[in-house]
């Protein structure tokens, strides 16, 4: 009897963390009396929206496109993203002096888009409900000779995303829960893989919108599940089917997935700027939803949570925060 290797091991997140020691952000730790008592547990926040461009992204990015041969680096990166992976691809692309092509879905966030295009890359739209976004970018690659760098399906962009992890249990010691987003699985995947290794008993929580379960669904039933492409406020969340890569971690390591509504999305987003004075894009808000409306269970007495990123522009933070649809 043969076992599958894991994917990524603390080791490949630990050498991540030494690669991107001095580019990337040692984003804070933050916590709140307020909220403890709101929850009823200790509650300690992995602020990646303090990271560079705004999200957990530039981890995984960065990690990836620094291990390109020089021959790579001259064609350049492609990737494919709702927004903040693009604007993390851009930014690791800038600072290793190569260019990036993202495709992005035509109604991504303006304000991500902006910011891909600031760090210098060249942006090619497709129709989310209707386009195939992998497709168009490996055409595009194969066409230009680009190297693709996958938002979550890579192992090199899995580990450095469980950096992230990594520096919140450094700091904050044993914990009794880690919740994160969930997307297309590659921060919950690193972050479960040096979570479990450095404590074995730590509970994996992941967190989806209500119109986006894939990633529930599929663990149910122990095997990859799509939905329609879901329509939420959670833009970072809105995928159809978990990765194969990620999916085979997280199948191992997760040990449930809560789900939140965009109204409960909502409200999270103005405890934490109200609360907590910081601001949260709808992705990163979904984990304190989750706590703030009872959606975990068995809380333990000391909870990690990721805030993965707070890239949300002005206007439409206030929508959403106002209560009106976005």
């Amino acid at each position: 009897m043969t076992t599958t290797p894991a994917p990524i091991t603390l080791d490949d997140v630990r050498d991540a963390a030494a690669r991107l020691k001095g580019v990337a952000h040692r984003t804070p730790v933050l916590n709140s009396r307020t909220l403890d008592e709101a929850v009823g547990a200790e509650v300690l926040l992995k602020c990646e929206n303090f990271q560079r461009v705004g999200a957990f992204k530039f981890r995984g990015a960065y990690n990836a496109a620094s291990r390109l041969t020089p021959e790579q680096l001259a064609r350049g990166i492609a990737a494919y993203s709702s927004g903040n992976h693009a604007q993390a691809v851009a930014l690791a692309a800038r600072e290793l002096g190569t260019s990036a092509v993202i495709v992005m879905p035509e109604d991504a966030p303006r304000s991500k888009r902006a910011a891909a295009e600031g760090y210098g890359a060249e942006i090619v739209t497709y129709d989310r409900y209707d386009g195939d976004r992998v497709a168009i970018a490996e055409a595009l690659a194969a066409e230009r000779g680009l190297t693709l760098i996958p938002p979550y399906e890579h192992p090199h962009v899995m580990a450095g995303q469980g950096t992230a992890a990594l520096e919140l249990l450094e700091e904050a010691g044993e914990l009794g829960a880690l919740l994160a987003p969930v997307g297309g699985g590659g921060l919950i995947a690193g972050s479960a893989t040096a979570a479990k290794a450095l404590y074995d008993g730590i509970r994996i929580v992941g967190v989806e919108p209500e119109a986006g379960d894939d990633t529930k669904r599929s663990l149910e039933a122990g095997r990859r599940v799509s939905v329609p492409v879901p329509r939420t406020i959670a833009d970072g969340q809105a995928l159809h089917t978990p990765g194969e890569l990620t999916f085979s971690v997280n199948r191992r390591l997760v040990d449930a997935i809560a789900l939140v509504s965009d109204d409960e999305i909502r409200a999270a987003m103005r405890f934490a700027f109200e609360r907590l004075k910081i601001v949260v894009e709808p992705s990163g808000a979904t984990p304190l939803a989750a706590l703030l409306s009872g959606r975990i269970e068995d809380l333990p007495r000391r909870v990690g949570v990721i805030v993965s990123g707070g890239n949300v522009d002005a206007e439409r933070f206030a929508r959403l925060c106002g209560g009106a649809a976005a």
